[in-house]
């Protein structure tokens, strides 16, 4: 126990949130069960507890333990209206939205839908993992029959719709060419720069926007807005071999006929929608959910285009409106009806609009982001809709990320152009309010009348401060863990309980980050694995270096010159330098194999698969000089590790 009388186990709903939670129960249309049979409907089967697992035994995916949500009543632990959402999102296995067109939902974050052509299955995204994606088909060939697959669609970027392409389509599948994959264009470039390029970063911040490191139960994770939380498993990015590169381009697919829209910097940076007349079936991929969406993700991206959204919305209206039996997306659960499918993409068009429009307005009158937050409030016609509740994005970030989007970070105050950083800034702030016991005895007074947010700020500047006191961060993690228990927003939930979990535990013991699958380097231009390579060096540890490196690539026909300088590595493609260091002959194949670590560059030149010209070691010189990035790093305190 702390001195503060703080322990490290999680606690009870305070009395502040559980008449918040009460006031929630009576503020939103709770008889309105009618998500609950869209989400059960079409139901033919599934597998014990969702669960997958690797062949190596690995369970990669199981929803047995999310068993304490069968039930119906809310804990005080949890908001009312999350949990409802995330009983929804129990169902799991196979569904019929029409003869057919058939969706696996719940064996995955996302969705895979299964479209019946003339001969064969057309698959539409392939879940994050090969496990998944393979433990997908095979639960849909049980029940429908196996038969071939004609076709794979990828919607957008996320690899959540693409990972586990591995798992539908086999090698020999891939070296016919038979298959088409089919996605829009700019799909690889932003699959890199949004997954490869920032995923160090990424893939840790998403830890506190997923909690896969939470228990699961009522004091922890209990789902993320779209579904449950992402799978493990192995993960390919294959290359598409079909880009769909404008709104109105078909596709005869196996004996269907498809139209496109596109939609890029929507929810995805490159994006596409789709209608097939035959089933009468609307696919608005992940722009039109029983949620309201992400404009900038905990985890981190480009600020998506709240406008252009919105308007990629009223023209699918203007496209299908009044023609569309079934709506289905590649997450949820679909709805059926005209009128139905409609009103609600109408809904969601407005919502994406209202959030742009009115933090434009308040903008222009000269409120900052935080500001804008606490003022904007949804109309009620939005507000009583279910599918708008901020379970995955909220209202209250969302509309930080237009401010940011036409601003920037930057909020015209000089107090915050070059602020100190926080341990510097901390140390400052427990000095000015008379050192850590008087700023522990406020922050106790202030937790026990509820005023959680501001405590945060408060105790944050006190651990950044001084990590090791231990009265600081328990008090932290117990007012993480009320904010948490209150947020209706399950990214909000699971950053504040994971922020809360680390503080009493510390980060999570992990193995280090594998290493970039080949199968998924292999899908990357030469220009973009450069890229990749250029944001490892480590700038300061180039200081005064120069090289430059010719490289010719057999199988592609292709020659590049690498050079470093000034401490950036850059790259000119279709030439050669007649002044270079080193020249390397090989092919991209083998490249790829040096870059996933399969071999090294200094025994691939041994056994004769790199030809070399020139000094080689003036290579070896500019590995050396390139970063390992850690798989966790600090962010609720202070960085043990230097990074200079």
């Amino acid at each position: 126990m702390s001195q503060t009388g703080h322990s490290a186990l999680p606690k009870d709903a305070s009395a502040s949130v559980v008449a918040q939670q009460a006031a929630t129960l009576q503020a939103l249309p709770f008889s309105d069960t009618s998500d609950f049979d869209d989400a059960s409907r079409g139901f033919l089967g599934t597998l014990d507890h969702a669960r997958i697992a690797s062949a190596q035994g690995r369970v990669v995916w199981s929803l047995e333990p999310y068993g304490f949500l069968s039930d119906p009543e809310a804990p005080a632990t949890v908001n009312p209206s999350l949990w409802r959402q995330s009983r929804l999102n129990m169902n799991h296995g196979l569904f019929e939205v029409m003869p057919g067109v058939y969706q696996i939902r719940g064996l995955d974050i996302a969705n895979m839908t299964l479209i019946e052509g003339e001969r064969g299955v057309i698959v539409v995204d392939t879940l994050t993992s090969i496990e998944g994606a393979r433990a997908a088909l095979q639960l849909y060939f049980q029940h429908r029959g196996k038969r071939p697959v004609a076709a794979v669609i990828f919607t957008h970027t996320h690899t959540d719709h693409w990972g586990g392409a591995r798992g539908v389509l086999d090698d020999g599948m891939l070296a016919s060419g038979l298959v088409p994959i089919i996605a829009p264009n700019l799909f690889i470039e932003h699959a890199v720069s949004e997954n490869i390029i920032a995923g160090p970063a990424m893939l840790r911040r998403a830890q506190y926007q997923f909690g896969p490191f939470l228990a699961r139960g009522p004091r922890g994770q209990v789902d993320c807005g779209l579904g449950k939380s992402m799978a493990a498993g192995a993960v390919a990015l294959l290359r598409p071999t079909d880009l769909i590169m404008a709104t109105g381009d078909r596709r005869s697919i196996d004996g269907l006929d498809f139209e496109f829209q596109m939609a890029p910097n929507s929810e995805a940076p490159a994006e596409m929608h789709f209608f097939v007349p035959r089933y009468r079936l609307l696919n608005l991929a992940e722009n039109c959910t029983h949620n309201f969406h992400n404009l900038l993700p905990f985890r981190g991206a480009e600020v998506r285009d709240a406008l252009a959204w919105s308007k990629y919305l009223g023209e699918a209206l203007q496209m299908w409106g009044g023609k569309a039996d079934a709506m289905c997306g590649q997450h949820h659960w679909p709805v059926w009806g005209r009128e139905r499918i409609d009103t609600m993409i109408s809904q969601q068009r407005d919502l994406y609009k209202f959030a742009h429009d009115q933090t434009i307005r308040l903008m222009n009158h000269g409120l900052t982001a935080s500001e804008i937050a606490e003022t904007i409030r949804l109309p009620a016609s939005l507000e009583g809709a279910w599918h708008t509740r901020g379970y995955y994005g909220h209202i209250r970030h969302n509309v930080k990320a237009v401010y940011q989007k036409y601003l920037g970070w930057y909020d015209a105050n000089p107090v915050n152009l070059d602020p100190l950083p926080p341990i510097e800034a901390g140390k400052k702030y427990v000095e000015y309010m008379g050192g850590a016991e008087a700023m522990l005895a406020r922050a106790a007074q202030d937790f026990a009348k509820g005023e959680f947010r501001f405590v945060a700020q408060a105790l944050s500047h006190l651990v950044f401060a001084d990590p090791g006191n231990q009265s600081a961060r328990a008090l932290l993690a117990d007012t993480f863990e009320q904010l948490g228990y209150g947020a209706e927003s399950a990214t909000w939930r699971n950053a504040y309980l994971f922020g809360a979990q680390e503080l009493r535990e510390g980060m999570p013991k992990v193995p280090q980050r594998p290493m970039l699958p080949r199968e998924t380097l292999a899908a990357l231009r030469t220009e973009q694995l450069w890229d990749v390579l250029g944001v490892r060096l480590n700038g300061p540890k180039a200081e005064g270096k120069h090289i430059v490196l010719n490289w010719s690539f057999t199988d592609t026909n292709e020659s590049f010159i690498l050079t470093l300088q000034n401490c950036a590595l850059t790259h000119s493609g279709g030439r050669q330098a007649a002044t270079a260091d080193a020249g390397f002959t090989l092919t991209r194949g083998t490249l790829d194999e040096v870059m996933a670590k399969q071999t090294s560059f200094p025994e691939a030149v041994a056994g004769g698969s790199i030809k070399c010209s020139g000094d080689p070691d003036r290579l070896y010189e500019l590995m050396a000089l390139m970063d390992e990035f850690p798989r966790m790093f600090e962010i609720v305190e202070p960085k043990r590790a230097v990074v200079t």
